[in-house]
């Protein structure tokens, strides 16, 4: 079943005047017209949201041939770093590359960060390359709600590699595994303890494990950690058929290594397109989207019920004293919500 078969209902209605002009300039790959209809499909407003369904449906169709790949690991392990480099190596073999940077939302200020157009500068000058730091939002995993739309647009723009980088705090792994085809796990050259701090759950999720900074003085201990992963690895199901997660060394400020990482994602990229690998997960991935549109609007609407907000203040009382179960709580608050 085709991904657009999924997300996208057929219309025959034409499009309002500022989103054919939106779509026009993203088609065409106007960087403007492209960052300006991210934060279109970014904002929160009722009536944004209703011009985002109409930008995406209409660009839907330009989508769906890039690579897609998801890049995480611990803080202080070189991921901006090791964008920089596979981006710009990208770029030089002529292709156009996206980077969607999740970036943390202060926890105090509701601020971001936005540093990445700063740590990326050479690449982020690169007529071929766009970064988009976006704001998390305080979203599960820190990934931005609105990433999967952003990545449809850059394809739509005419990047054909869609990087997704994440802030390693978990489970934002999890998230951003369910954003793309390939997911690229960064490791620190420690072993030993250090690498005890990957999750098996991670692991499980690597397509490609980089092991990072292996130069210098830290070489002989890249090598080590390495093998480690390796042995790990072996010690696992892959989570594709037919492709066994491979460790790679990598210096990204020297850019050697960087090349054989991109043959071995292109590689298991058209491995898993020639087998029909890619069709099945993308189908799968556009499914989950759905539902995770459909919860979303409707804790939106419960949230903004009168019937709800009337009694929600004195249930939450109740349930904290003890005087009322969360779950006969959590049923009152339904059948307001419903109306019965």
């Amino acid at each position: 079943m085709a991904y657009r078969d999924l997300v996208s209902v057929p219309s025959s209605r034409p499009l309002s005047p500022e989103i054919e002009v939106l779509v026009g300039g993203v088609v065409r790959g106007d960087r403007r017209a492209l960052a300006r209809a991210i934060t279109l499909v970014e904002s929160t407003r009722a009536d944004h949201r209703a011009q985002a369904a109409e930008l995406l449906d209409a660009v839907l169709d330009r989508t769906g041939s890039a690579v897609r790949i998801g890049i995480s690991g611990p803080p202080g392990v070189g991921k901006s770093t090791f964008i920089e480099a596979l981006g710009t190596h990208l770029t030089t073999g002529g292709r156009r590359v996206a980077v969607l940077a999740v970036d943390p939302t202060s926890s105090r200020t509701g601020g971001s960060i936005l540093g990445d157009k700063t740590r990326m500068e050479a690449l982020a000058r690169h007529p071929d390359a766009f970064i988009r730091p976006s704001p998390s939002g305080g979203e599960l995993g820190g990934v931005a709600r609105r990433t999967r739309e952003a990545g449809l647009l850059c394809e739509a723009a005419g990047y054909d590699v869609v990087i997704v980088e994440t802030v390693g705090v978990g489970q934002s792994e999890l998230a951003v595994a369910d954003l793309v085809d390939l997911f690229v796990l960064l490791a620190s050259p420690g072993g030993g303890d250090d690498l005890q701090g990957i999750k098996r759950g991670i692991m499980e999720l690597a397509d490609l494990v980089v092991v990072t900074k292996a130069d210098g003085d830290l070489l002989t201990a890249a090598n080590h950690a390495a093998a480690d992963l390796r042995r790990a690895l072996q010690l696992m199901r892959p989570k594709h058929e037919g492709l066994t997660p491979a460790t790679l060394l990598v210096s990204s400020p020297t850019g050697q290594g960087i090349a054989e990482v991109w043959d071995v994602i292109e590689a298991a990229h058209t491995h898993l397109r020639d087998t029909g690998q890619i069709e099945r997960l993308r189908a799968h991935q556009a499914t989950a989207w759905m539902w995770d549109e459909v919860r979303s609007e409707l804790n939106r609407r419960f949230n903004r019920s009168p019937a709800v907000q009337a009694v929600l203040v004195d249930l939450e009382r109740a349930v904290e004293a003890g005087e009322t179960a969360p779950t006969a709580a959590a049923q009152i608050l339904l059948e307001r919500f419903t109306n019965k």
